[in-house]
């Protein structure tokens, strides 16, 4: 069910949340991100840091890059990576949207439970 559209902008449809969230869910892509947020990297240079196989590292990049959280670039023989951070900060505007809005529903839920018109059910008095 989908509570309320949670694209921040026009440009991000369904397809592309989804495909940044999918990416994301991964541990090695996340940690791909990150280092390449800090700085490019070539691929060969993140595949000797993991424990797989470079063609591994290249599915996990295509992956980012099918997302639009990173971008690569040919330079001679090397295929460079660097991160987005401006998709990277459009998942963060879809994740401060989903904040606010159970943000608003505790709030919702304090103002009825804090509300004293609402009858409560006394507990059964056990005489004994």
């Amino acid at each position: 069910m989908v509570v309320r559209d949670l694209t921040p902008t026009p440009e991000l449809t369904d397809d592309e949340v989804d495909r940044i969230f999918r990416a994301l869910a991964d541990a090695t892509r996340r940690d791909i991100v990150r280092r390449t947020l800090i700085g490019e990297a070539s691929v060969s240079g993140l595949a000797a840091d993991y424990k797989m196989s470079f063609a591994a590292v290249q599915k996990h990049v295509a992956v980012l890059e099918h997302a639009g959280l990173v971008s690569k670039e040919t330079r001679g023989r090397e295929r460079i990576v660097r991160g987005n951070p401006e998709q990277i900060a459009r998942a963060r505007g879809l994740l401060a949207q989903l904040e606010e809005l159970w943000r608003s529903r505790f709030d919702q839920l304090d103002a009825v439970l804090g509300d004293d018109s609402v009858p409560t059910q006394q507990p059964p008095q056990h005489t004994g």
